[in-house]
């Protein structure tokens, strides 16, 4: 049962369904997009001071790599994290920035210069977006970023679904607001890249364009969203909450019903894409003169060239998938087989966001780009079933006891309908026969029922937080990230350097050779 639960957590959120053509469809709409001078990268980010917020999350570290690997005489990269001191701030970025794998690369080019080159590139900054000023202690190094400041990433970020609403709205809605009040400050900026989702889109269909999100408006059309509303909201219930003596964790579920109930009534499907849409409407609102560029990656899977294939950190989303699968404890699958996921690996994220900073440096911009694959290089889920079916055959996973991992076949489960039918017999029947059992036997199996009927709650529960993206009937736009890729070429940028074009990538190739060998040596424990 618990592995049900891993695969609901996990799966959910990654499941898109859209049955698509195998063709591109060159359909031409008015782009929002100012005339792009595009030269040489490389030069464009000598001598550059960057700010990269969000700094020890998984595409920060990608991004922090590649400048400097690529571009040693970068001037600065201030990493602001959170951390109560720079002490403390320091230790994370040896423990979760440099101290990676990711950095190894780096490290055998400069040997024994490593430390020193970082110690100059790189200044951690203790900070917190959630808080205005970005809560910055340290007034003389705050003055220093903003008169030093050309470029600032916001990969600031939490991405759990269910996360709690006073976080979520602090950092993926407010968060955004803080950085863009910050960025004002910043007196040599060029331009700011703003990290968003292409899921924000709610559960909009078929093809969902490259468009802004209006301020208040909301995806199903009932009136009123208002964000300092929200933020009140939150206040009122957290005092309510404690004016009352609730526990930590009855505030914790609090919080997170109170974040699952706005984001629905608003018409999103979680607390996570209600707030960082949210976000992007305070982009549009608040930016005033500045140069903002909001780019939305789809699934971000592990690094496609650089700086090594099948880097990864963590299980994320349909990688625990593979994992439950390879070790034999996925017993149901609940997806359209026939269905497009939109996935694409994370450098090329991270070099659509260089190459999207460097064309609207100093470019008066209103931009959002999609990256993704949906469109003009789609997956679908049986090729993901077949790639781990075959993988797994081949190289299968040693258990604990030494023995290779047999795949059984596993139970495809195509709508909510199987699934509920697929639960009732292989789970609330037997739960129903254990109730009896517990009651026959003066609550014996009591402990073993409580487990039992709260295991089955959650997974039910998960499965009908993420249902909108199992069942997701849409495939993500791409025309502007096909132009700003036509500009780099036609400018003579370094695009063999800085690739995202998804048509590059042969799928299972990078299923077989690259993403699972990469999930086995970075995440499958």
């Amino acid at each position: 049962m618990e592995w049900s639960y891993i695969w609901a957590l996990h799966l959910a959120g990654s499941i898109v369904s859209y049955s698509l053509i195998k063709v591109h469809l060159e359909i031409f709409l008015p782009l929002n997009l100012s005339p792009m001078e595009l030269g040489s990268i490389i030069h464009f980010l000598q001598e550059k001071t960057i700010l990269v917020t969000g700094a020890t999350g998984f595409l920060a570290k990608i991004f922090v790599e590649k400048i400097l690997r690529v571009q040693p005489n970068v001037k600065k990269l201030y990493l602001l994290l959170r951390a109560k001191d720079t002490e403390t701030a320091t230790q994370r970025l040896d423990a979760e920035i440099i101290g990676k794998d990711l950095f190894r690369l780096l490290k055998e080019k400069l040997g024994t210069r490593f430390n020193s080159f970082v110690s100059e590139k790189l200044t951690v900054v203790p900070g917190d977006i959630s808080q205005e000023d970005l809560n910055l202690k340290d007034y003389i190094l705050g003055e220093e970023i903003c008169n030093q400041t050309d470029v600032i990433v916001n990969l600031a970020a939490t991405t759990n679904f269910d996360e709690r609403y006073d976080v979520a709205l602090g950092i993926n809605t407010l968060g955004v607001k803080h950085v863009l009040s910050f960025a004002k400050k910043c007196i040599k900026l060029k331009v700011l890249v703003h990290v968003s989702t292409a899921y924000v889109c709610g559960e909009r269909e078929g093809l969902i364009l490259e468009d802004p999100h209006d301020f208040g408006v909301s995806l199903n059309g009932v009136p009123g969203l208002d964000i300092d509303m929200e933020k009140k909201k939150v206040e009122e219930k957290l005092n309510q909450l404690r004016e009352k003596g609730a526990a930590e964790h009855d505030i914790e579920l609090a919080m997170k019903d109170l974040g699952s109930k706005r984001a629905t009534m608003y018409g999103w499907p979680n607390t996570y894409v209600f707030t960082k849409a949210m976000g992007e409407m305070l982009v549009g609102t608040a930016k005033g003169n500045m140069n903002v560029v909001i780019v939305r990656p789809t699934i971000i899977t592990s690094t496609y060239r650089e700086p090594f294939p099948g880097w990864i950190e963590g299980l994320r989303t349909i990688d625990s998938i593979v994992v439950a699968y390879g070790k034999g404890k996925l017993t149901c699958f609940l997806a359209d087989l026939k269905a497009v996921f939109d996935v694409i690996p994370a450098d090329m994220v991270v070099n659509t966001i260089i190459v999207a900073m460097v064309a609207h440096a100093n470019q008066p911009s209103d931009i959002i780009y999609h990256v993704g694959s949906s469109v003009i290089n789609p997956v679908r889920y049986l090729n993901l079933r077949d790639y781990s079916l075959r993988y797994f055959t081949e190289k299968p996973w040693i258990n604990k006891d030494g023995k290779p991992v047999k795949l059984d076949k596993i139970t495809i489960l195509s709508n909510m309908t199987s699934f509920r039918k697929y639960m009732y017999i292989r789970y609330l029947l037997p739960l129903k026969g254990l109730e009896l059992v517990n009651a026959a036997s003066c609550h014996y199996f009591e402990e073993m029922y409580l487990d039992f009927s709260r295991k089955i709650r959650t997974v039910r529960r998960l499965v009908e937080l993420y249902k909108p993206y199992l069942f997701f009937n849409g495939v993500f736009d791409n025309m502007n990230t096909e132009k700003l890729l036509s500009t780099a070429r036609q400018g003579g940028a370094e695009t063999e350097l800085f690739y995202f074009d998804p048509k590059m990538i042969d799928w299972e190739d990078y299923f077989m050779n690259i993403h699972l060998p990469g999930i086995i040596k970075y995440a499958f424990k």
